[in-house]
């Protein structure tokens, strides 16, 4: 369940409501505005109410949503902070319409606002930045919200200590670092929300939010007591109002506790209480969440028809199929069902629709890095041409200066002469001196390019054949092999036919040893989930019953760029590699850490070691290739062997390149 709601790439948009929160007393909180609209009150106080109107009802009734905004900025021309704040509101209609007008309401907003020295606006202001970044979120992703959060929004709110305001921005930062994988940060700052909120603002829905996400953070670090804490802390708030929408939300962060606890079928109702809420307030994206968890709960549960038939109608609603990966997501699964149910024509239908898919998507991410590769290669010649021109003018400039020297030397006395001459060929030794170190630095540089051409290539060979093997050959075999079993359970014996199960078995180990040798030249987890799982994934694989591998991370980032994480992946691979094949060990301890630009690997096994001449003298091709990778990281490899074992020690520099 958690790799498959990963791969959901929309999975964070339903918390990140970039809105001011809604009372959970909604009916109260919505009569109480519209009197206000009626009464003989100041166009500003008639407003601002039409405006919190319009934000409430903007995903209920989108048409009176917009009509409540108009008629607020009609009442609002008198009064320039309201008027400023009109721009945020437009900005609130726009979100999830055409998130390009909202980001420009939003930056109108900011400029607006920031005429104004008070709470009030300090807040609209520091909600306008979040929202900007929330509408910039698909073409960015969460670390330039991150960063609008720490340097925008919360030093506008933090000078007004212990504030509401403070309590739900810390509380939406706590959000994007929880589904960042992030959990001891978003502890801490939910903690920060919590600290301000449960003493000042009890009732508030800004605390009931922060009890369920820091309900939500527990569930996914699978601690099922802790988040029980909060979600019934969260219930006691919410249970006096059966008709809030923020029930769904509630609903939500229950099921997410149930499938924690491994409660599948208790959570079924609750999904359903759920998908009431959200469809009748128009949370569609939630909606879907719901029916993409209780697919799940259900092919767990081998409900397989109606599992199959929950993901055929998110795939049709389209809110998050949509999304190019999660429809991928979508096809393999339903690929996979149908196998289960014995249906290989609907199996093999889904599977050439995952294919084709993928292949289109690769294709696409293939022509970005040749671009990128080709702006790289022409910039780093016209780099060249000009530090050539530049030398050659400088040799030019040098030849005159000469000249021009030697003819003034002629009038001049035998002493000023011979001193003019020790003075030009002290220059000129200078210079030359200059011009060599340039070229070098060229030389030098185009050598690197080299050596990261030849890298990039190997990568990318490997990743088309890794694709050609699982795509094409691995679907066409599993192909095969679906339609060889079915037609033997319907015309064979497995005691009468012993032979045809053999050959079957064996077909089945073929493919089985196919996609080991697909996943060791391009692994899909790198790709997918980053480093560190990639390389518990390897370690994992290399594992057997006389062989145990420790494989400690400490403090591996997921930003280092996807060409250094492939070099070091491949570093690991030749590691281990050795150590299974030469060391005949029966334990060993890998240790990858991370500090700033330094990436350490350390290596131990207990097996036979090997001599330090043979080190040196060896002429092996996984030995040539693991010191070509740690020289072009600019890092440097400590080998210690004896008939105890063998100690590997590499230092990396991961901005070497």
């Amino acid at each position: 369940m958690k790799r498959l709601l990963i791969l959901l790439s929309l999975l964070l948009s339903f918390n990140l409501q970039s809105q001011q929160i809604i009372p959970l007393n909604e009916k109260s909180y919505v009569d109480s505005l519209q009197n206000i609209t009626k009464k003989s009150l100041p166009d500003s106080s008639k407003a601002t109410a039409l405006f919190l109107l319009s934000n409430y009802y903007r995903n209920i009734d989108s048409l009176l949503s917009k009509k409540f905004l108009e008629n607020g900025k009609i009442l609002a021309k008198n009064d320039p902070l309201i008027s400023a704040k009109y721009y945020y509101y437009e900005g609130q209609y726009y979100l999830d319409r055409n998130r390009t007008k909202a980001a420009v309401s939003y930056e109108k907003a900011i400029k607006a606002l920031s005429k104004f020295r008070n709470e009030e606006s300090d807040f609209f202001q520091a909600l306008a930045w979040y929202s900007y970044g929330v509408s910039q979120k698909n073409k960015e992703g969460y670390l330039p919200l991150v960063k609008i959060i720490l340097e925008k929004s919360l030093p506008l709110v933090k000078k007004y200590e212990n504030s509401r305001n403070l309590g739900f921005l810390y509380t939406q930062l706590a959000v994007i670092l929880t589904y960042n994988a992030q959990f001891k940060k978003a502890e801490n700052y939910n903690n920060k929300a919590l600290e301000i909120l449960e003493k000042k603002f009890p009732n508030s829905a800004e605390l009931f939010f922060t009890y369920l996400n820091s309900a939500n953070n527990f569930c996914y670090q699978a601690n099922g007591d802790e988040a029980q804490k909060y979600l019934n802390k969260a219930e006691k708030l919410i249970e006096p109002y059966p008709e809030s929408s923020s029930n769904a939300f509630y609903y939500y962060s229950k099921t997410l506790f149930y499938i924690t606890r491994q409660r599948n079928s208790e959570a079924l109702p609750i999904i359903d209480k759920g998908i009431f809420y959200a469809k009748k307030f128009n949370q569609n994206l939630l909606a879907q969440m719901f029916y993409v968890n209780k697919y799940d709960i259900l092919k767990k549960l081998k409900r397989y028809h109606e599992a199959k038939s929950t993901l055929e109608d998110v795939l049709a609603e389209k809110t998050l199929a949509i999304d190019l990966n999660n429809r991928k997501t979508f096809y393999k699964q339903l690929s996979l069902l149908n196998e289960e149910l014995g249906d290989t024509k609907e199996a093999l239908k889904w599977e050439q629709k995952y294919s084709k898919l993928n292949d289109s998507l690769n294709i696409e991410n293939v022509k970005l890095e040749i671009n990128k590769l080709e702006s790289k290669f022409n910039t780093a010649e016209k780099e060249r041409k000009i530090a050539t021109l530049n030398a050659e003018k400088n040799q030019k400039d040098l030849e005159v200066n000469k000249k021009n020297s030697y003819l003034w030397g002629m009038g001049l006395v035998l002493l000023l002469a011979l001193s003019l001459l020790a003075f030009f060929y002290i220059l000129f030794r200078k210079n030359n001196k200059i011009n060599t170190q340039k070229i070098n630095d060229i030389k030098q540089k185009e050598e690197l390019s080299l050596t990261k051409a030849i890298l990039d290539g190997e990568e990318r060979e490997r990743e088309r054949i890794a694709r050609d093997l699982h795509d094409g050959l691995g679907g066409m075999l599993a192909g095969v092999k679906i339609n060889f079993s079915t037609w033997s359970a319907n015309h064979l014996q497995p005691e009468k036919d012993e032979e045809f199960y053999k050959i079957l078995g064996q077909l089945d180990s073929s493919v089985s040893e196919l996609r080991h040798v697909a996943r060791n030249l391009m692994p899909e987890s790198l790709l997918n989930f980053g480093l560190e799982t990639a390389l518990d994934d390897l370690c994992e694989f290399y594992t057997r019953k006389d062989l145990e591998i420790d494989f400690q991370a400490i403090g591996i980032e997921k930003k280092v760029p996807l060409n250094i994480q492939l070099n070091i992946y491949r570093i690991v691979q030749e590691l281990l590699a050795n150590a299974v094949k030469h060391a005949q060990a029966t334990s060993i301890l890998l240790q990858c850490s991370q500090s700033g630009e330094n990436f350490l690997i350390t290596i131990e096994d207990n097996g036979k070691g090997f001599e330090k001449e043979v080190e040196k003298t060896t002429k092996s091709m996984g030995l040539h290739n693991l010191r070509n990778r740690v020289n072009y990281l600019k890092g440097k490899m400590e080998i210690n062997s004896d008939h105890q074992g063998t100690t590997i020690n590499i230092e990396l520099n991961i901005h070497g390149e």
